[in-house]
């Protein structure tokens, strides 16, 4: 048995991992802002991650085995998170995204150490706590938390870069129903020229994985995805077989358009390499898209 503290995992592949820690046997903690409450068994401390005061609170002289951080966007949060956890726990894993390498644009698949955190500058002055901006940010956002986890002399932390996630019924991004109520309507599907496809992993995979990184013993930056990356075609067709209808138009997006989810004009694919020589063992697309895709659409 462990002693995890789960920081969010209120929803989405959250609730799935705090199942997954529960059902092995793990003391399970979760620090959340109370909007939701704590499954059964596990414990729940209300604080909000952003007032280190409030959060050292809650803890008091708490100290955990692991401490998986589901909702780490800025690098204030992950200095604020450094500061509250060293010397709490032996192993700190923060979930992180893809969109870290989305500067990237390489003809192979993006392995960890394509992104020098070494080299990440750092600026928690910036306007971390506006969500538009934070939005706008996303990727930049959790690129310089990895950093602030890096530059720590002997903190045991790890950074889960998750490939896009698909499926679900209580998908709450909005992006497959997008292109449901494009084809429903007949309306063009707007892409970016080029258009590269990219790397997903399903749901509850996702769960998996950080359940296993939550356990291992391994650090630093570790890419988490499906194998078998996905075009926008590939999605669209995947919703299309759920709404029916024609084939849709393609329309590239002008000058300062947005284009669709899923459209990706720079191609930084992740390599699963790292995960799979540690010991898991990734997916494939195709074995589980059509129903990733069929239980969103169906639940809406």
């Amino acid at each position: 048995m462990r002693r995890v503290c789960v920081i969010g995992g209120s929803r989405y592949f959250g609730k799935r991992l705090i199942e997954r820690l529960v059902a092995r046997g793990d003391e399970v903690t979760v620090v959340n802002r109370g909007s939701a409450p704590a499954p059964a068994g596990v414990e729940q401390l209300v604080a909000d991650r952003n007032d280190e005061a409030a959060l050292r609170a809650a803890l008091g002289d708490r100290v955990f085995d692991v401490v998986v951080d589901q909702v780490c966007y800025t690098p204030v949060q992950a200095a604020i998170a450094r500061r509250v956890f060293e010397g709490r726990t032996g192993r700190y894993v923060m979930t992180s995204t893809i969109e870290v390498y989305e500067h990237e644009d390489a003809d192979h698949p993006v392995p960890e150490d394509a992104l020098d955190l070494a080299a990440v500058v750092v600026r928690p002055e910036l306007p971390w706590g506006d969500p538009g901006f934070l939005e706008e940010h996303y990727g930049e956002g959790k690129r310089q938390a990895e950093a602030v986890f890096a530059a720590a002399p002997a903190f045991p932390y790890v950074t889960v870069r998750v490939g896009h996630v698909l499926g679900g019924a209580d998908d709450f991004t909005g992006r497959l129903e997008h292109y449901a109520d494009r084809l429903r309507a007949g309306e063009p599907v707007v892409v970016t020229e080029p258009n590269h496809p990219s790397t997903y992993i399903y749901v509850e995979e996702i769960a998996d994985f950080l359940a296993w990184a939550a356990g291992a013993d391994f650090t630093g930056p570790v890419n988490a995805l499906a194998h078998g990356p996905l075009t926008t075609r590939d999605i669209v067709e995947a919703v299309r077989a759920v709404t029916g209808g024609a084939a849709p138009e393609y329309r590239v997006a002008g000058a300062g358009g947005a284009a669709s989810p899923f459209a990706f004009a720079r191609a930084y694919g992740m390599s699963g390499a790292r995960a799979e020589e540690l010991g898991f063992t990734f997916s494939h697309t195709k074995d589980w898209l059509a129903g990733a895709v069929a239980d969103t659409l169906a639940a809406r």
